[in-house]
């Protein structure tokens, strides 16, 4: 995606001010009609690729914009949601039970601390919005890699207007040394979905340097 004027003055903006979690008091301008009529949960799900029945982490669900698609992706499967603000996730667990879905975890924490899950427990996870707002966002991602299934799925979903947006190129840098390999990237004007899979040996003596050899890139407009 290309950078704006806009976006050069978001990202200013924010370094000026530092990272911080967005105020569950605002929730509610996550959830509007303007961002569901230029962004559609449900395509960004496809992303992740659920057969149903997987054990699922989203990190950092918010009010829960994703988490009801997500949960209707998993008839046999489940989903824990992690955020760093419990008022968060009192929000999320409200819609999901309207919803009906009624089995899934809710844990409070610093995503930049070990995630307090055993090894291996995930099949997959996502983070929306999330990964710029985590003061240490390396220890994030390798405590990502502890909690994730080898071949697991990582996907990150970058949105245009969130002046904490990461590139494809600094999610790669990011996530490679940590023993990820880019698996798939679909951009379009609004927003980047990457999904990374975890490896079993580190990727940092063998940073890839070309996206489009060995991985599948999407665009849209």
């Amino acid at each position: 995606m290309t950078t704006t004027f806009l976006d050069s003055v978001l990202r200013r903006t924010r370094a000026g001010i530092g990272t911080f979690p967005y105020p569950h008091q605002a929730a509610a301008l996550l959830d509007n009609p303007w961002r569901r009529k230029v962004e559609k949960p449900a395509h960004s799900i496809d992303v992740i690729e659920l057969a149903g029945t997987e054990h699922v982490l989203e990190i950092g669900p918010g009010a829960g914009y994703f988490s009801v698609e997500l949960a209707s992706r998993l008839p046999t499967g489940k989903l824990d949601l992690f955020d760093i603000q419990p008022q968060m996730l009192a929000k999320a667990r409200r819609k999901l039970e309207v919803a009906g879905h009624h089995d899934v975890g809710y844990t409070a924490g610093q995503a930049g601390a070990p995630l307090p899950f055993p090894a291996g427990t995930f099949d997959a996870a996502f983070l929306a919005e999330v990964i710029g707002e985590v003061p240490d966002k390396q220890a994030c991602v390798r405590s990502l890699a502890v909690v994730l299934k080898p071949g697991g799925k990582l996907v990150f979903h970058e949105a245009f207007l969130d002046p904490d947006r990461l590139s494809v190129a600094e999610l790669r840098a990011l996530c490679e040394p940590a023993g990820f390999i880019l698996d798939r990237a679909e951009r379009s004007r609004w927003k980047d979905i990457v999904r990374f899979r975890r490896t079993t040996v580190s990727r940092s003596s063998k940073a890839i340097t070309n996206l489009d050899d060995t991985n599948t890139v999407i665009q849209k407009g």
